[in-house]
C-alpha cells in the first residue's frame, strides 16, 4: 500500500500523541496529506463523536486510585468506572485513574461537574471534569477522558472523589 505523503516519523508522532494503532494513524494522515496537527484535530473530534455515542453505556466496572503526594500530607481516592474489568485492567485506564486521583489531590475540585457548581462559582477551578489537566494545562480532564475512551473503545467515567488534606 502506498503511503503517499504519510512518512514513518509523522505516523510515529502522532502515534506518540494520541496513543493509537499505527493503522488508525496512518489513516488519519493519508486522509490529511500528511499533515499531522489537522490529522491530530481530526482523530479528536473522531474520538469526541465515540465517547458520545457510549455516553449511554452502563459502567459496571472500574477502580479505586488512590494519590498521596510526597510527604504525606495530601491524599486523594477517586472512583473511576469504565464498562468491562478488561478495560479497568488495562494500562491505560490505570493510568487515567491515577492522573485523575493526583489532579485532585493538586487542584482540589469541590465537585464533578459544571452542572453541580452554583452558578456564581468559575467551573475551570471548583469542578474536576472542567480543570485544566495539571500535566497538559491546554486540555482539561473531559478532554483526557475522552482521549481514554477512543483508545479503549468503552465508556468512561468518574463516579466520585475525595481529598485529605492533613490539619485540614
Amino acid at each position: 500500500m502506498d503511503s503517499g505523503p504519510v512518512s514513518l516519523d509523522a505516523i510515529k508522532e502522532l502515534r506518540e500523541k494520541t496513543g493509537l494503532g499505527i493503522m488508525d494513524c496512518k489513516k488519519a494522515l493519508a486522509e490529511c496529506n500528511g499533515n499531522l496537527e489537522i490529522a491530530l484535530e481530526k482523530l479528536k473530534a473522531k474520538g469526541v463523536a465515540l465517547a458520545e455515542k457510549k455516553a449511554q453505556r452502563t459502567l459496571a466496572a472500574g477502580l479505586i486510585e488512590t494519590y498521596v503526594h510526597a510527604g504525606g500530607r495530601v491524599a486523594a481516592m477517586v472512583e473511576v468506572n469504565c464498562e468491562t474489568d478488561f478495560v479497568a485492567r488495562t494500562p491505560e485506564f490505570k493510568t487515567l485513574a491515577h492522573d485523575i486521583a493526583m489532579q485532585v489531590a493538586a487542584m482540589n475540585p469541590q465537585f464533578l461537574t459544571p452542572q453541580e457548581a452554583p452558578p456564581d462559582k468559575n467551573p475551570q477551578e471548583v469542578c474536576l471534569l472542567a480543570q485544566p489537566f495539571i500535566k497538559d494545562p491546554r486540555r482539561n480532564i473531559q478532554d483526557i477522558i475522552v482521549e481514554v475512551v477512543a483508545k479503549v473503545r468503552e465508556n468512561i467515567g468518574v463516579r466520585r472523589f475525595c481529598r485529605f488534606e492533613l490539619g485540614a
